[in-house]
């Protein structure tokens, strides 16, 4: 791993480094100091274009050459053997793993050590930008992959917008919405305070979604001098459709977006990442759910002057919060190869607050006087393993309370909130302490005389032919095949109170189905 990068008085030996930059073809993974115009990343990690010596010679007079310093350049340069480029048109990306069950280490605590970028220090704090109508809780296993690389938990921080979701028009209030301006606003009040709390100069900004909107706008409008690195995953960054008429953010026809766009599209002084799934992202395709042109495509994503990395196969989520997107952050920001196994605690702590929705839009305000129990379940059935080991009702914060649990246990969470369903959430195992074990009350019906379980996977969707899925023994109704654009599934359950298996690329979850209850089986993965 890449652990730290020295600053040595005595750095500018340039014949040595000339020396080593001969061997030093694939530095474009340290993302600066490229031609301009943007490099092109495939999956596999070999680049649309070559850095020059310059870049070494610039590399090396920043990490010295002592003998500890020259692996660390080679580490930021890439392999030591030449790799050749390939042309920036070509864009093929690497081939995508087959779905399989989710790697989690053997139980060990993470590596302590400390990770820097070449421009930030060791342990720069990290900021994670959440996605329209979406909240930090989806961040929960990116946040435990970097932890389990070394970063310490205390530099990792999250976000969550009050009203998550975007105007239609986004110069025309509308309740329980969010303007561009307002969340550029509270993003830059957020980086602030992580900035005073860690006293860092400088930290990254990590996004997904309608996130990259809000930290480019930031970063675009008086944030770049507070920002060293911005990665963002599944960016809407040329809008969903580009189309006149239409005032939507989303829209690259926008004010908004055109004025985004304007001039360069990244900002000197800060170093942008941006990961796209080769064709399988639904907000950045070429056609329209009506067939008509959407016009964008799917490099919708890129950004000309930032390092643009493509994985196929994934979906619009995964381009944020997959194993194989987290290993490309990673290696942005390091320089080296990352651990996607997540490194169990001995034990976990586990706390979040309760949302809902208002106006028929989710928010992220906390939600009083509902009642929380957590028990610990048996894995093959679901069935009870005694009393609850956690109980509380919801004060003004929302907040939940703090669970002492095992990172082997099972468990189930029963909301229960006046005048609403009964909703039992299953979920797999938490590996790791978490403190965005949020939950957002959806409105959801029940049903009067067959219980609802509700097949979910918030980090991701699900599409049959590229996902393995089953419920009950049989693959998860309304599920399809194609462009994956569906994170949950609605299935009735006949019948008294039973066991019902369900399983997604080797993840499995054993629910209750509850006659008149809800019923949720949550995938983390």
């Amino acid at each position: 791993m890449l652990l730290a990068l020295y600053t040595n008085p005595h750095a500018w030996r340039c014949a040595t480094i000339k020396r080593a930059c001969r061997h030093m073809t694939r530095a474009i993974n340290q993302h600066s100091d490229v031609a301009k115009g943007g490099t092109t990343m495939l999956g596999n990690g070999t680049a649309a274009m070559r850095c020059s010596r310059r870049v070494f010679v610039r590399r090396g007079a920043m990490t010295g050459l002592s003998v500890a310093a020259l692996p660390v350049l080679l580490a930021a340069c890439g392999d030591s053997s030449p790799t050749p480029t390939k042309p920036p048109t070509a864009t093929t990306a690497s081939s995508a793993p087959s779905p399989t069950a989710p790697s989690v280490a053997s139980p060990a605590t993470a590596s302590a050590a400390s990770v820097a970028t070449a421009t930030n220090g060791a342990n720069p704090p990290i900021l994670f930008v959440h996605g329209n109508g979406d909240s930090s809780a989806l961040w929960i296993t990116t946040l435990w992959r970097f932890e389990s690389n070394g970063y310490p938990r205390e530099r990792l921080f999250t976000i969550d917008y009050p009203y998550p979701t975007a105007r239609d028009d986004d110069t025309i209030p509308q309740p329980s919405r969010s303007s561009t301006e307002e969340q550029r606003a509270q993003l830059a009040a957020r980086v602030d305070a992580v900035l005073a709390q860690t006293g860092a100069a400088k930290l990254i900004l990590i996004g997904n979604s309608r996130g990259a909107n809000s930290i480019r706008n930031y970063v675009k409008h008086g944030g770049a001098a507070k920002v060293s690195h911005v990665l963002l995953g599944g960016g809407v960054n040329h809008g969903v459709y580009s189309a006149p008429g239409s005032n939507s953010e989303f829209n690259g026809m926008s004010a908004f977006m055109q004025e985004l766009n304007a001039g360069s599209e990244v900002v000197p002084g800060v170093q942008f990442l941006t990961i796209r799934s080769d064709k399988f992202d639904k907000y950045a395709q070429p056609t329209l759910a009506s067939g008509g042109p959407s016009g964008i495509s799917y490099d919708g994503p890129e950004l000309k002057g930032a390092k643009n990395v493509v994985l196929d196969g994934i979906d619009h989520r995964e381009t944020a919060f997959s194993p194989r997107a987290f290993a490309e952050m990673f290696r942005f920001l390091t320089g080296s190869a990352a651990k996607t196994e997540i490194a169990p605690e001995s034990n976990v702590r586990l706390s979040g607050i309760i949302t809902g929705y208002e106006n028929k839009v989710p928010t992220n305000l906390p939600v009083a006087g509902v009642a929380v129990s957590v028990f610990a379940v048996d894995p093959a059935t679901g069935a009870r393993r005694g009393a609850p080991v956690h109980e509380m009702t919801t004060g003004a914060d929302g907040a939940w309370g703090t669970l002492d649990g095992q990172p082997d246990a099972s468990y189930e969470f029963v909301i229960q909130q006046p005048g609403a369903p009964v909703r039992h959430i299953f979920r797999s195992p938490f590996p790791r302490s978490s403190s965005v074990v949020s939950i957002r009350l959806a409105e959801d019906a029940a049903l009067a005389t067959q219980g609802l379980v509700i097949f979910t996977r918030p980090r991701g969707y699900i599409a049959t032919g590229r996902d393995k899925h089953l419920l009950d023994g049989a693959p998860v109704p309304g599920v399809k095949e194609g462009v994956p654009t569906d994170s949950a599934f609605k299935v009735p359950i006949s019948g008294p109170e039973r066991a019902v298996p369900a399983s997604l690329n080797g993840e499995n979850i054993t629910v209750r189905a509850i006659s008149g209850e809800v019923v949720y089986a949550e995938f983390h993965y």
